[in-house]
């Protein structure tokens, strides 16, 4: 997915001169060729990641569009009071292009790891969220992004899906059991998990890699009484979203993710996902729990 951000990005710069990318060291050996070409428009700050938001803020007031990346938590985590002041407060847009996800890099420690930067994402107001669950989905998001004006997060990560699903976010039905069956909301990459996790099941599943704004007339189509929702990041993240769109209905929700506790493991990506539960089999041991 960072190699599709970095070859679409570079075609941006080329393309439209209100692009900007602005970089805390990361990924700055793969710009060094765009840097020479658009040195106005390439701003590679150091590891200095407040600044490097806050320098975002400034390109946009002065007309352009920034790109900002960096991995998860030194974007989302450790610049959040620069996205809410700088960004936010300033009436401005961005857009954020992360990597490293959850724990996509756990060998680098806790400093890497990120589930909550969605949830941070989610205390401000009006921002996109897409979670790209295949590396072809992410020159369009990017694309769509830049060339509008909205506040845009896009969460890359090493993990996919077997093949892309693309479309605008709206919730698409890749395993359909009939009306009023449970329904799995699969956000981004774990939908290749889920789908494994519910074989045999008379379960609906359905694919989303935008959490916000959640598709809630899409939720409120497919919804019957069960809802499990499976997001890449902190469970329960779009839980709001889910209980304010079915308000009016009663229903069961399981909302799965990343959990809580700090694990204080290092690991590998794939040891993660089955210690928080999120490979198939924790999945299908989860979601029949809760089906009885």
């Amino acid at each position: 997915m960072r190699d599709r951000f970095v070859d679409t990005a570079y075609e941006l710069l080329a393309e439209d001169p209100r692009t900007a990318v602005v970089l805390a060291d990361i990924s700055a050996d793969s710009f060094r060729a765009a840097a020479r070409r658009h040195p106005d428009r390439v701003v590679n700050v150091g590891i200095r990641e407040q600044l490097m938001v806050g320098v975002a803020g400034g390109l946009a007031l002065a007309g352009l569009r920034p790109v900002v990346h960096t991995y998860a938590p030194f974007l989302v985590e450790r610049a959040y009071e620069q996205i809410k002041l700088d960004l936010d407060h300033q009436d401005v847009t961005a857009v954020l292009v992360s990597v490293g996800a959850s724990y996509d890099r756990p060998e680098a420690g806790r400093t890497h790891l990120s589930p909550a930067d969605v949830a941070l994402i989610d205390t401000l107001h009006g921002w996109t969220v897409h979670v790209p669950g295949h590396p072809d989905e992410v020159p369009p998001l990017l694309r769509t992004a830049v060339a509008g004006d909205d506040a845009v997060y896009l969460r890359l990560s090493t993990m996919a899906n077997r093949r892309p699903y693309g479309g605008d976010g709206s919730l698409r039905v890749v395993r359909d059991a009939g009306p009023g069956a449970p329904l799995v909301v699969a956000v981004g990459p774990l939908l290749d998990e889920c789908l494994a996790a519910v074989a045999g099941l008379d379960v609906t599943v359905a694919y989303t890699h935008r959490p916000r704004p959640f598709d809630t007339a899409g939720l409120r189509a497919l919804a019957g009484t069960e809802v499990i929702l499976v997001e890449p990041y902190l469970a329960g993240t779009s839980s709001r979203v889910v209980g304010e769109a079915l308000v009016d209905r009663p229903h069961r929700l399981l909302a799965l993710g990343v959990g809580r506790r700090d694990l204080r493991r290092y690991g590998t990506a794939t040891d993660h996902s089955r210690w928080h539960g999120l490979d198939a089999a924790g999945l299908r041991r989860s979601i029949d729990a809760f089906l009885g």
